[in-house]
């Protein structure tokens, strides 16, 4: 497997994943193509590799900019990530995390947040945080990793992008 930045030529087979990745999803309204789609438009992707097998594009994951309402600075939201359901739980999505987050430190990101399943997570360094939540959204699915030792406090908000329905 090959995880590498995304380049143009992804774009559609991203779209593709990402709709077959969250067809069935529980918690999902079936937007998560939009929000990568938005997301590129405002030139908000600050991270967006794509994982390989055999030369085919089987899995994305995407980080964009967050704010809070503590005014913490350098802090990105991950997601969507999605694998092609036929390559689910084969690794493939802990593999992009794993990357991902090393590639985000490496631009001095202080941390980064996310809504999803604990269970799986967790067993990455995140937690969720006292002190710092997502309106609308669970607390327990709600998590954060920090690169420098401090969670900000208060209020997350993703990019305007994850409004993004088509």
């Amino acid at each position: 497997m090959i995880i590498r930045k995304e380049n143009p030529s992804d774009v559609g087979a991203i779209t593709d994943i990402t709709k077959a990745a969250f067809t069935n999803h529980t918690y999902s309204k079936n937007t998560e193509q939009f929000i990568i789609t938005a997301l590129r438009a405002a030139n908000a992707l600050t991270v967006s590799l794509v994982a390989e097998l055999e030369g085919k594009p089987v899995g994305h994951i995407a980080f964009s900019p967050v704010t809070f309402t503590d005014e913490s600075e350098n802090w990105f939201g991950l997601g969507p990530i999605s694998v092609l359901p036929e390559f689910q739980r084969k690794g493939i999505g802990t593999k992009l995390v794993q990357e991902s987050l090393n590639l985000l430190k490496d631009l001095g990101a202080e941390g980064c947040v996310l809504v999803g399943d604990p269970g799986f997570y967790e067993r990455l360094g995140f937690k969720s945080p006292n002190g710092l939540k997502h309106e609308g959204v669970p607390q327990e699915n709600f998590l954060a990793l920090s690169f420098c030792n401090r969670i900000p406090e208060g209020i997350v908000h993703f990019h305007p992008a994850f409004l993004a329905t088509k």
